[in-house]
């Protein structure tokens, strides 16, 4: 059986990573019930801040302006920590220096789907573009940060190079944000299940089992 799960995030969103390392946990648990489920993951654009120059721009000055101050960010992302530190995931928010336009970041996973890279490609992909921004502070707006971390899943660099100076893609990519928003999709990680059931937020694994089997349950009527 095939189960369709659409995934919509952008690579700025921390509560994306942690959305997707409790996905993958969640799958897990949908496998002990039905083994012979295939999963087919399909990872979407958003756009937290679309006017972000190419550039990016300083990191602490952007998360004060957005939180109100150096507190009222530490709150935040003392609360992420935790979060992650369930889930997995290790942030390291002061290894952060520059808030990136991810159009580059979501044009390579754009890229690795429609020409057909391997699902276990696309997911090392989006997963290392993740470690980048949030554990080792790499610019994932930067050509040739974004060239080296697909290289290491697998692409070529050179390639992917003349891909994100090209603007090949940029339509693409923001059309389809443009039609998730039309989804009325507001907020991040957001989950479609067998294209029906929408789940919002980094749910815990638990909930986004249950969502997934509902939407296997389904797909059997």
């Amino acid at each position: 059986m095939n189960v369709a799960i659409d995934i919509v995030s952008d690579l700025v969103c921390p509560w994306c990573f942690i959305g997707k390392r409790r996905l993958a946990q969640a799958l897990a648990r949908v496998r002990e019930k039905h083994p012979a489920a295939r999963f087919q993951l399909n990872w979407l654009p958003y756009f937290l801040d679309p006017d972000t120059p190419p550039e990016g721009v300083p990191y602490r000055a952007f998360m004060e302006a957005r939180f109100g101050g150096a507190t009222a960010v530490a709150k935040a992302q003392l609360a992420v920590v935790e979060a992650g530190a369930e889930s997995g995931v290790d942030f390291d928010f002061g290894a952060i220096a520059l808030r990136p336009n991810t159009l580059r970041a979501h044009r390579l996973i754009y890229r690795a789907q429609s020409i057909g890279h391997r699902p276990e490609a696309v997911d090392a992909l989006v997963d290392r573009l993740f470690v980048a921004r949030f554990q080792r502070g790499e610019d994932i707006g930067d050509i040739a940060t974004l060239a080296a971390i697909a290289a290491e899943c697998g692409d070529d660099a050179a390639t992917v190079t003349a891909y994100l100076e090209s603007g090949e893609g940029v339509r693409e990519v923001r059309a389809l944000v443009d039609k998730v928003r039309g989804l009325g999709v507001s907020g991040v990680p957001f989950f479609i299940v067998q294209r029906r059931l929408a789940v919002s937020g980094a749910q815990t694994a638990e909930v986004l089992a249950a969502a997934i089997l509902q939407g296997i349950a389904g797909a059997a009527v």
